[in-house]
């Protein structure tokens, strides 16, 4: 399948160290089968901070990794163990949250869900309430890389 990473430049080594913290699925590397979505990204990456917008394709081999044993998590929708995952990783200013996926596959929380999980931080609203909220919201899609091993099964075009 083809995957689509938007950037301010075009990649051509990942380094997982660069990836931002207190993301949906952790510090790591983020692309998406959906161009558009990466496109979105790149103009927004390159007015914050600077440069062209750039979309880079991989090809990447799901199957292999699963028959390679790599530990995959896959979220179908944003249901209460998504919303509890990505919380998790986004909450800033406690200790950082670590999880054992290699590839971690599912919805975007898009900013506009901050709300969403700041009331439920501030016990304002519920884990139902949250869902339900998502329920309304576009989502797009992501594939999260974590580990050097996972990285394996990603190739650029």
């Amino acid at each position: 399948m083809i995957l689509y990473h938007g950037s301010n430049r075009p990649i051509c080594e990942i380094d997982l160290a660069k990836g931002k913290k207190y993301k949906d699925f952790g510090q790591g590397f983020y692309t998406t089968h959906l161009r558009e979505q990466a496109v979105y990204w790149s103009r927004r990456i390159a007015d914050r901070f600077g440069g062209e917008p750039a979309i880079t394709a991989f090809e990447f081999d799901l199957d292999a990794a699963i028959a390679e044993g790599l530990n995959i998590k896959i979220f179908e929708k944003p249901d209460k163990e998504w919303a509890l995952f990505v919380m998790a990783n986004r909450r800033n200013g406690v200790p950082e949250f670590r999880h054992d996926y290699d590839i971690v596959i599912g919805p975007v929380a898009d900013d506009r869900m901050a709300r969403l999980f700041g009331l439920y931080d501030m016990e304002i609203i519920d884990l139902d309430a949250v869902v339900a909220g998502l329920v309304y919201k576009d989502l797009n899609s992501q594939y999260f890389f974590a580990t050097e091993k996972a990285l394996k099964y990603l190739s650029p075009l």
